[in-house]
């Protein structure tokens, strides 16, 4: 797994709250640092795909680990 910068744990949260918490994470980041971000809302990865092509964040890396989908985001 890639270097991150900062982590955020959001399992158990339903939507919209991971991609409130992805937000407010990126929003303390530098451009080209790097958040983690772990969710168990089975739709998560729609909510942070869209969130991230709209607003030019790279997803760098995901990965499912049983009910967990991690996200790695470079911030742009």
């Amino acid at each position: 797994m890639i270097e991150f910068d900062l982590e955020v744990d959001a399992s158990g949260l339903m939507c919209p709250l991971p991609l409130l918490r992805l937000k407010k994470a990126l929003q303390q980041l530098l451009a080209g640092h790097v958040v983690k971000i772990i969710a168990t809302d089975p739709a998560a990865h729609l909510d942070i795909g869209v969130y991230t092509e709209q607003t030019g964040h790279e997803i760098v890396e995901f990965v499912r680990e049983g009910d967990k989908q991690i996200f790695l985001i470079k911030k742009n």
